[in-house]
């Protein structure tokens, strides 16, 4: 993995922990994170649980359409 990579996962992960949920477009917005779902992969690779809900929005033209919203998935058994 490239190094890139690496800290674009620390970003997102950091990012979990401290407001609960991220967008592509928040990711996108606040990191300059174009491909935040292979970043979700990869963080999932490395044993981080994160559950995937799916949202309905309405986008510039007035169209439902739908959304990746990601959440950790909070286990109080483990420590991070």
């Amino acid at each position: 993995m490239s190094r890139t990579n690496d800290t674009q996962e620390r970003r997102i992960y950091k990012h979990l922990q401290t407001a609960g949920t991220i967008t592509t477009l928040e990711a996108f917005q606040l990191y300059g994170i174009t491909r935040l779902a292979a970043r979700i992969h990869e963080l999932r690779e490395r044993g981080v649980e994160i559950h995937t809900e799916r949202k309905s929005v309405k986008n510039r033209f007035g169209e439902t359409a739908s959304i990746a919203e990601y959440h950790l998935v909070l286990n109080q058994n483990r420590t991070r």
